[in-house]
């Protein structure tokens, strides 16, 4: 079998989520290719040393650049902070390494633009990180709306509802510092819904938004792991400059009506992406905390007998869930990332297009974008204008 030698920048929450899914393609999936955790790459030396030995990585680099050059990289996996994806996308794609880089792609359409030129131009295969996409219970959705069980598509309602930043001690870490992650909740959770609504229903329109930071000074992080973090003893009070919430309203180009909302401020909620689909024969809901179930209205069903149904996403007909477990053995945010990996090393074996692709990532930029300015200005904003 073929060997595909992968390159990873980053190794803390998403690099071993990312790990992981490396570790388990070849042991659940008939992939094409065998793939190998060659050279996990980290700016702290001790920091990445020891990720390499816990998550089973051949070697380590603290230079990306030396570690994209190498030639026994075949795949450059891109998991560093958000402000780092374009000058690091750039240079693999001109080393002629396949990409797999985190959401979000770019800060902005314009970098974005920049991004897939580069890729387009090596002749690579690209791929952005919406993992949320191979969510078995998402994809049957997609199956469902695809085959004219909801019939006519009128609107998309979602949200992704964290709560892990409501204290105002919580310290500034790097994910609300505008200059690192390029903007808050709609960069860090509204990429996944805007994604999910593009995937599921087609391409946004037109967009009118509204943005609000609650808590506008924290103290600087001391140290940070997951969403987990400590601030300095006695530390001063830094500005922050993202949004801690964002709302939108939108139209797709088929005339189905949209809704978004992203905060990081709803308590109760850990973390949950939610959207419903109602169309003219049915609706469709779905939530990530519940991640092995959609539920579904038949329209079309007996006077007497409507009513939402819950389908146990876990039979082994259902996407991706025969490489797995028996029937209502339930899977987890995890297997969404191995299912990620999956179709990306089978694209790269078989010299298919990826999916999604930068071209997605560039889609979603210029959504958050145009919210972005319509908050600014108060008005609406077509995506296509830039």
């Amino acid at each position: 079998m073929r060997e595909l030698n992968v390159g990873m920048i980053g190794y803390k929450f998403m690099g071993k989520a990312h790990s992981n899914a490396y570790a388990r393609v070849n042991m659940f999936f008939d992939a094409d290719m065998q793939v190998n955790r060659k050279v996990i790459c980290g700016r702290d030396e001790a920091g990445v040393k020891a990720a390499m030995d816990k998550f089973g990585w051949q070697d380590y680099e603290t230079d990306w650049r030396k570690m994209i050059a190498r030639p026994d990289v075949d795949v450059v996996d891109i998991n560093s902070p958000s402000y780092l994806h374009k000058e690091m996308a750039i240079a693999a794609a001109n080393e002629g390494k396949h990409i797999l880089c985190e959401k979000p792609l770019a800060f902005s359409t314009a970098d974005a633009r920049e991004i897939v030129e580069a890729a387009n131009k090596a002749g690579i295969k690209h791929q952005v990180g919406f993992n949320y996409r191979f969510a078995p219970a998402i994809v049957l959705a997609k199956q469902m709306i695809e085959s004219g069980r909801l019939g006519k598509i009128f609107h998309f309602r979602g949200s992704y509802l964290q709560d892990y930043i409501i204290s105002p001690d919580y310290p500034k870490v790097w994910r609300l510092d505008k200059s690192v992650a390029g903007s808050g909740s709609l960069g860090d959770l509204g990429a996944h819904v805007i994604d999910c609504a593009r995937y599921l229903v087609g391409e946004i329109d037109r967009v009118v938004g509204m943005e609000k930071t609650f808590i506008t000074e924290r103290p600087i992080a001391a140290s940070m792991t997951g969403v987990s973090a400590t601030a300095q003893a006695n530390s001063p009070r830094e500005t922050v400059d993202v949004d801690d919430a964002t709302h939108f309203l939108g139209e797709f180009k088929n005339g189905a009506l949209l809704s978004i909302e992203a905060t990081r401020f709803a308590a109760g909620h850990r973390n949950d992406m939610s959207f419903e689909i109602n169309g003219s024969k049915g609706s469709i809901k779905f939530n990530l905390e519940r991640i092995c179930e959609l539920q579904y209205y038949n329209a079309e069903a007996e006077e007497g007998f409507q009513g939402f149904t819950t389908i146990s996403v876990t039979e082994g007909t259902h996407p991706y869930v025969y490489a797995w477990w028996p029937a209502g053995h339930v899977y987890g945010y995890e297997h969404t990332m191995v299912h990620e990996v999956f179709e990306f090393v089978q694209a790269i074996a078989n010299d298919k297009p990826a999916s999604p692709d930068f071209n997605d990532g560039l889609k979603c930029a210029q959504v958050m974008e145009a919210v972005d300015l319509s908050a600014q200005r108060g008005a609406w904003v077509e995506v296509d204008s830039l």
